[in-house]
């Protein structure tokens, strides 16, 4: 009868672990250290992604030299990766010089909400996969020929990943695009 007892209660499943409670806390409004990637606070990325201590590759160049209509544009990118497990990428930030207003108001026209104002004179949307995994979400904003892309592969869920990309993309855009990119006025839409 004890054995039959033993039994039974090895077989019975454990009981479910209870899941980290989801940090609701808004992004930082100020880019603060310690960075990743130069411009990218290490603080809002661990908030979007949930991952506490990312892999983090990459780097910008706000003077990378002349490219497309002879004026200076910055590039690069910051990739974050997941510490654990197959180490999936879970969060992309680029800067490169292939932006146009057209791109952007095609994309709003098409159902991407627009960005609110971030740095004068640019124009961004942003929005959420509907056929991919309900933490996916992007950003791009665009200031004469440069563009920021903020990609958010797997956020956290049950936080607003709309409103997290957003909320990087002010955090990082004011640096990148305005450092990076010369006067719109002379420059080619």
């Amino acid at each position: 009868m004890l054995s039959v007892l033993l039994l039974l209660t090895a077989c019975q499943p454990e009981p479910a672990q209870k899941s980290a409670p989801v940090n609701h806390a808004p992004l930082p409004s100020i880019a603060a250290p310690p960075y990743v990637c130069d411009f990218v606070p290490l603080d809002a990325v661990r908030l979007i992604t949930g991952v506490r201590d990312p892999i983090v590759r990459g780097d910008f160049d706000l003077t990378v030299g002349q490219e497309l209509d002879g004026n200076n544009y910055g590039t690069g990118g910051c990739w974050v990766y997941d510490s654990a497990g197959n180490k999936p990428k879970v969060l992309q930030i680029s800067l490169s010089p292939g932006g146009s207003k057209e791109q952007v108001e095609t994309e709003i026209s098409q159902g991407a909400k627009p960005l609110p104002e971030i740095v004068p004179g640019a124009i961004g949307n942003y929005g959420q996969d509907s056929s991919a995994d309900d933490t996916q979400a992007s950003a791009v904003l665009v200031h004469g020929l440069n563009r920021v892309i903020v990609d958010l592969w797997r956020g956290v869920k049950g936080r607003d990943n709309e409103a997290d990309v957003v909320a990087m993309m002010k955090l990082v855009a004011p640096k990148l695009i305005t450092d990076a990119a010369p006067d719109p006025e002379n420059t080619k839409d």
